[in-house]
Parts: structure tokens; C-alpha cells; sequence
């Protein structure tokens, strides 16, 4: 009964991945790919590439914490990423839904991410608009997960 009960469950959650996957491309399609491109492989010099990474740092509670403040709060400032310097902006998005931001960042997280993506959940971008944060604190985030979890 057990085995019979984490299977369907497993199965219903990974319906609802793929499910919410799909919501977040028409997301991203709208708001992100203008300039981190349709496949996320963003623009040298510009925008960062999404494709690859994000599931990575998203691999920690850390780095999944992060992403969502980025998303929030949104992100300005010197950054590297992939061994290439951006001096970038990048609007916050806090206008969109707890839901929607979801969906988008489990979007971003499946892109070129090998093994089973990380998911992110409506909870998680609840707790964190409680708090929001400056550009400089989300750069100095940036720094210290990069020391605990090299970025890619």
C-alpha cells in the first residue's frame, strides 16, 4: 500500500512540474527572453546565460534563495558568470504572482539541467516578498553562496 501510495504521488508531482514547466515558458517567453534569449543562452557582454546554470545553483536551499531575490527584488552590478564579466540590469519582478515566479524559475531551472530539475514553489517566493532586499544585498549574496557553492 505504502510503495502503491509514493508512487502516485510521485507521479501527480511530477504531472504538476511538468504542468507548471509549461506555464513558465509562456512566462519567460514574455517577460526573460527579450534578452536572456528563447533557449536561454543570453547575450555576451549583456545578460547572463540561464541555460545550464540556474538549475545548478538552484541545487542548494542557498542558491534557490537567492534566485528568488533575483527574481523579487531584481539585480544590478557587476557579475560574473561563466568566467564572463556583465554589467547588466535586471528588472524586479515582483508584479508577477507568487505562482507565476514559480513557474518561471522551474522553467529556467529545467533548461539544459541535467537529472531531475529543481522545482520551486508559490511558498517559497510568499516568505521571501516579506523581505525585500537592495541591489548591493543581493550582489553581496551572490558573493557569499559563490564562496560557499562556486556559481557556474
Amino acid at each position: 500500500m505504502f510503495k502503491c501510495t509514493a508512487f502516485l504521488l510521485t507521479v501527480a508531482l511530477g504531472a504538476l512540474s511538468v504542468a507548471q514547466a509549461e506555464d513558465g515558458l509562456a512566462i519567460y517567453n514574455s517577460k526573460c527572453s527579450v534578452c536572456h534569449q528563447a533557449s536561454g543562452i543570453g547575450s555576451p557582454s549583456q545578460f547572463p546565460p540561464l541555460s545550464g546554470r540556474v538549475g545548478k545553483i538552484a541545487d542548494s536551499s542557498e542558491g534557490k534563495a537567492y534566485l528568488t531575490h533575483v527574481l523579487l527584488n531584481g539585480l544590478h552590478g557587476p557579475l560574473e558568470a561563466s568566467d564572463v564579466s556583465y554589467m547588466g540590469y535586471m528588472p524586479p519582478f515582483k508584479s508577477l504572482t507568487d505562482e507565476e515566479l514559480a513557474a518561471v524559475l522551474t522553467y529556467v531551472s529545467s533548461l539544459n539541467t541535467p537529472g531531475t530539475p529543481p522545482v520551486f514553489s508559490a511558498d517559497e517566493f510568499k516568505a521571501q516578498r516579506a523581505k525585500p532586499m537592495k541591489a548591493k544585498d543581493i550582489l553581496s549574496e551572490r558573493e557569499a553562496l559563490n564562496a560557499l557553492h562556486p556559481l557556474p
